[in-house]
């Protein structure tokens, strides 16, 4: 870069912290006119410097931002491997796929094979069991942690049953030491979706860690943002390899993009029936896709993911002053609890309306949402009851008793850190003021 251009890059970039400054001031929290959301991103001018700056070398895939959030992220978990993918869904469908591939051996995923899961969950953390031939079998979950019920996991298994993909709910930890003692006795593989879920512990150590390969979501609504985007985390070499082979089109390749050559031999392998020689750039080992997030996008999360902490410690202070100021009424609500031996990083604040309260679910969410409270149910309440799990070949053990009362009965608030105590204290004394009476009350 001429100093010339290095003086105009800092220029732009001082004129970004500006635009930030006036463009995206805060404005005055007004009750019953300011929306409270449920999430929400939560930026300043470095996250956007940092967007710009990355722009301005236009290396639109994935580059050095990517590199560096990888390395990052991977530091913070404490695992040696971080793949950025474009969305947590996608991280996901890579971390089911890479359990199929070939170079697993005897240990291999292979249609037909059962794969434990709740039906309490957001789609797209079974929906890689299906697309992958394999057969979900869904267990319950306990109430008011709203993770999978582990007494129940011994009685799940069968034969057929070869992995484990179960998420950490709402940041609240499911019991992760039982679940991966579980998956060692019996040689499972186990997947920890952690995209609601990022910096929470059991035992002390953090989420993500406890399994085989967890994943992670940057959505705007997760912890930290970089808009679209996502992480597959792993502790093994061979399965980074493997996912990353399933990211970038199922190519053998390793090198990075724009880089060539790394293994030393590009023209001398002699993989399936190709002939000796053929481009080991062009050599697929698996069925892949292309799910790279962009060097823009990591740029984001390079800026981000400084601000990680204070994220999560507002995040549970907003939890603690939510449940605080819901405590006398617990005759009506169940409030969340967290997972014994566990420090949750909240995503959001789940509220089960009890069978015997004196109003429905929706009447609360219609009075709620009237007065600009934003709310959200528990995903998909109970997945084998969405129309698009009808086919779906599956196992159930159990009732699935709790999965049903979340679907009828459970919603939740947002704790991100965008909400002010003065939002939450509005939200409080809404809570404290719902009508019993006809239905027409709740819009008045």
């Amino acid at each position: 870069m001429t100093s010339q251009a290095g003086v105009l890059r800092k220029r732009i970039l001082d004129l970004v912290a500006e635009y930030h400054q006036v463009a995206h001031a805060q404005t005055p929290f007004v009750p019953g006119e300011s929306v409270v959301p449920v999430s929400g991103r939560v930026f300043d001018s470095e996250d956007i410097q940092s967007l710009v700056d990355s722009s301005l070398e236009f290396w639109l895939t994935t580059g050095r931002f990517a590199e560096e959030f990888e390395r990052r992220l991977a530091a913070y978990f404490g695992v040696r491997g971080a793949t950025l993918v474009n969305s947590g869904s996608s991280a996901n469908l890579l971390a089911v796929s890479a359990l199929t591939s070939p170079k697993l051996g005897t240990r291999r995923l292979l249609p037909g094979d059962e794969v434990i899961t709740v039906a309490a969950a957001f789609p797209t953390t079974v929906n890689p069991i299906v697309q992958n031939g394999l057969v979900p079998v869904f267990v319950d979950v306990t109430v008011p942690t709203y993770n999978i019920d582990v007494r129940l996991l011994e009685s799940a298994k069968s034969d057929r049953t070869r992995a484990i993909v179960v998420a950490h709910t709402l940041g609240n930890p499911f019991d992760a030491a039982a679940v991966a003692e579980f998956a060692r006795k019996h040689d499972l593989w186990l997947i920890e979706d952690c995209c609601d879920a990022v910096g929470a512990t059991f035992d002390g150590k953090k989420v993500g860690t406890f399994g085989d390969i967890a994943t992670v979501s940057f959505y705007p609504a997760h912890h930290i943002t970089t808009g679209e985007g996502g992480c597959v985390l792993t502790e093994k070499p061979l399965l980074k390899t493997i996912v990353e082979s399933f990211r970038d089109w199922g190519r053998d390749c390793w090198c990075d993009p724009g880089k060539e050559n790394t293994c030393g031999k590009r023209f001398d392998w002699q993989l399936g029936g190709m002939p000796r020689g053929y481009d080991h750039k062009y050599m697929y080992s698996h069925i892949g896709y292309n799910l790279k997030m962009t060097d823009m996008q990591a740029a984001v999360g390079v800026s981000q993911i400084n601000k990680l902490p204070e994220f999560i410690a507002r995040r549970r202070v907003n939890f603690q002053q939510i449940r605080a100021g819901m405590k006398d009424l617990e005759h009506i609500f169940v409030l969340p609890e967290a997972t014994p031996n566990s420090e949750p990083s909240w995503f959001g604040f789940p509220l089960a309306v009890r069978r015997e309260a004196p109003f429905s679910r929706n009447r609360v969410i219609a009075f709620l949402e009237n007065r600009k409270i934003a709310t959200r149910l528990l995903f998909g309440g109970n997945l084998l009851r969405q129309p698009a799990y009808r086919e779906v070949k599956h196992r159930v053990v159990g009732s699935l008793a709790n999965t049903d009362f979340i679907m009828n009965q459970v919603f939740w608030v947002g704790v991100y850190p965008g909400l002010t105590s003065e939002m939450i204290g509005y939200m409080l004394d809404a809570f404290h003021h719902m009508p019993i009476g006809d239905w027409k009350t709740l819009w008045a």
